[in-house]
């Protein structure tokens, strides 16, 4: 038996390679298989999914020409990859800004290293300011006003600041009720809240390229899905057809909450500020005992 069993393997597994599994490899495994999930998920959700189906299809036809030996047009194909790369980064340029801005949305190194500007510590909003947002928002859903409320998280929104009216008043459900108010000024497009002041109306608000959005939904919660897909802005939606309240984070929208969902929303951003703030004080600390050390 021992002797079959060696000439069989004599026979059937000479030249077979089994290579050496070491710990990193599986680490290596692990990590590339994440990414690739990421870069998935973050595709499908993006007009990026259409375009990449163009290109499988025409990979599958070059895969056909290959087997059939098609030289002339394995010869063009050849030819046009450099270019058709190219043309790839300028087509798929807004999606990989926003990957790269979802990358550094990340807080793993921000609550180590202090990236963020000075002065920037102290942008954590009040109690106040979060009852004035709930009573305001269910307010105006009551009476069925529109509105478009963007609180500011970490990434700093300037270049939609600027788009429209500057404004500096601290945030109050009077302020926002009459902001939004019919047939006033400043009831068009979206108010920024950066910390406890309101500090810019009427701003313009990208809109989300998501097939997947509802057809029910208009442009304000499509500005809404949008301006949460390339930030890390907390929206706050009223409609005015239904006077429903609706949030939006992270390119997610959840319709028709209640005071206490968004009171709970607001409270969860706020509290990871705080906690950002705590580690930058302690970081702060640290350098100016190491400098009194030195």
């Amino acid at each position: 038996m021992k002797q079959f069993i060696m000439k069989y393997l004599n026979e059937y597994m000479t030249g077979f390679y089994l290579p050496t599994l070491r710990l990193t490899d599986i680490l290596e495994i692990i990590i590339i298989a994440f990414l690739l999930y990421q870069i998935i998920l973050w595709i499908k959700n993006t007009k990026a999914w259409m375009l990449l189906k163009g290109i499988l299809v025409l990979g599958v036809f070059i895969l056909g020409a290959a087997i059939f030996r098609m030289y002339t047009i394995l010869w063009i194909a050849q030819n046009l990859l450099p270019v058709m790369a190219t043309a790839a980064v300028i087509i798929f340029q807004p999606e990989l800004r926003r990957a790269l801005e979802k990358l550094g949305e990340k807080q793993f190194l921000t609550s180590v290293v202090p990236f963020d500007k000075k002065g920037r510590d102290n942008v954590r909003f009040s109690e106040t300011t979060v009852d004035g947002i709930v009573e305001a928002s269910f307010a105006m859903g009551a009476v069925k006003t529109g509105a478009l409320i963007v609180v500011e998280q970490a990434i700093m929104l300037s270049e939609y600041e600027v788009t429209g009216i500057r404004l500096d008043c601290i945030v109050s459900p009077q302020v926002l009720l009459n902001i939004f108010e019919h047939n006033t000024p400043l009831h068009d497009g979206a108010i920024i809240i950066r910390g406890d002041r309101i500090v810019s109306a009427t701003c313009y608000l990208p809109l989300s390229d998501n097939m997947g959005i509802s057809k029910e939904l208009g442009t304000r919660h499509r500005a809404a899905i949008g301006m949460s897909e390339v930030s890390d802005a907390m929206v706050i939606a009223v409609s005015e057809e239904t006077g429903y309240v609706s949030v939006a984070l992270g390119g997610q929208l959840v319709r028709n909450i209640t005071p206490e969902y968004l009171r709970e929303r607001l409270e969860s951003i706020q509290n990871r500020r705080a906690e950002t703030s705590k580690w930058k004080t302690l970081w702060k600390g640290r350098q100016k005992h190491e400098k009194g050390a030195d």
